[in-house]
């Protein structure tokens, strides 16, 4: 059954790669939507993701655990996809956590129906490509900021990006993200104009 909340994925699929309209319809035809409550572990680490989800609507967070302290990697919110991309993709137990930061709405895949679709039609693979080559490109803008920008330009980076989780996601989860100290981060808030 369609949903309403399809529309959006759509287009947010047509954005990485335009598709034939049927074909299109038919994949996010099999996506349904789930919904999960704030501060829920969604994948923990060890366990393998068997989902890929579209976020409709909610802010989540993803990060490892070192000696009990959490050194958050990424968040997600819409229009975006979320989960665990390297477990999803290599169907291997995750390294890392996925939890909701507010009540989050999703259309989520499972891994079988996806590779079943992708082998069924071509042009699916290929969005799936494009897709992960701007992940990658993502992953390595973020590399680059952490290792060559001072803490400044990294909170300014950020915000640019993203100004509206300033006021959305704890600033601890932010300043574990930039790898800024608290009371830096802090400062920065009070001292940079956004």
């Amino acid at each position: 059954m369609q949903h309403n909340t399809s529309i959006p994925l759509e287009s947010f699929l047509s954005s990485i790669h335009k598709i034939d309209h049927e074909i299109l319809h038919e994949y996010v035809g099999h996506w349904t939507e789930h919904a999960i409550a704030r501060k829920t572990i969604m994948t923990s680490e060890g366990e393998t993701e068997r989902f890929l989800y579209f976020v409709v609507d909610g802010i989540q967070k993803s990060y490892y655990l070192n000696e009990g302290k959490q050194h958050v990697i990424a968040f997600a919110y819409p229009p975006s996809f979320s989960g665990i991309p390297d477990s999803f993709l290599t169907q291997s137990p995750s390294a890392y956590f996925l939890e909701t930061i507010t009540d989050s709405v999703f259309l989520r895949l499972s891994f079988e129906r996806h590779q079943e679709l992708m082998n069924k039609h071509r042009p699916i693979e290929t969005l799936f490509r494009k897709a992960t080559e701007q992940l990658l490109l993502g992953m390595i803008q973020r590399h680059y900021e952490l290792m060559a920008f001072d803490i400044e330009r990294r909170f300014r980076a950020f915000t640019r990006r993203s100004p509206q989780l300033i006021n959305m996601v704890p600033h601890k989860d932010i300043s574990s993200y930039l790898r800024i100290d608290a009371t830096n981060f802090s400062k920065l808030l009070g001292s940079v104009r956004m």
